[in-house]
C-alpha cells in the first residue's frame, strides 16, 4: 500500500463526519440519514429511490469502527452504548464534552 492510499479517507467515514458536523452540538443522526447522504453523492439517474439501503452495511461497519476508536458515539435512547454489543434502533453523535 502506498502512502497516498493510506492517507485517503474512507468516503463513508467522511460522510458520517459531514452529517454529524452539520448538526447542532449534542444532536444525533440515524445511520439511515448517513446512508441517504452517501447515496446522494453516488447516485446515478437510473438508481431506484431506495438506493441508500445498499450503503447501510458500510455505514454500520464504519460507525462501529469509529465508535471503538472514540471518534463518535453510538447512542440508544440518548445514552452511549458499547460499540461491541448493542441492539435495536441507534443514532450517531459526536462525543460529548464533559
Amino acid at each position: 500500500m502506498t502512502e497516498k492510499e493510506q492517507i485517503k479517507p474512507d468516503p463513508v467515514v467522511q460522510v458520517i463526519f459531514d452529517v454529524l458536523m452539520s448538526l447542532e452540538p449534542g444532536k444525533s443522526a440515524s445511520p439511515m440519514d448517513v446512508a441517504r447522504a452517501y447515496a446522494v453523492l453516488r447516485a446515478k439517474p437510473t438508481d431506484p429511490p431506495d438506493v441508500w439501503r445498499r450503503y447501510m452495511n458500510a455505514v454500520k461497519q464504519q460507525m462501529v469502527h469509529l465508535a471503538r476508536a472514540g471518534r463518535i458515539q453510538i447512542v440508544r435512547k440518548g445514552k452511549p452504548v458499547d460499540p461491541n454489543d448493542f441492539k435495536g434502533v441507534v443514532r450517531l453523535r459526536l462525543p460529548m464534552k464533559d
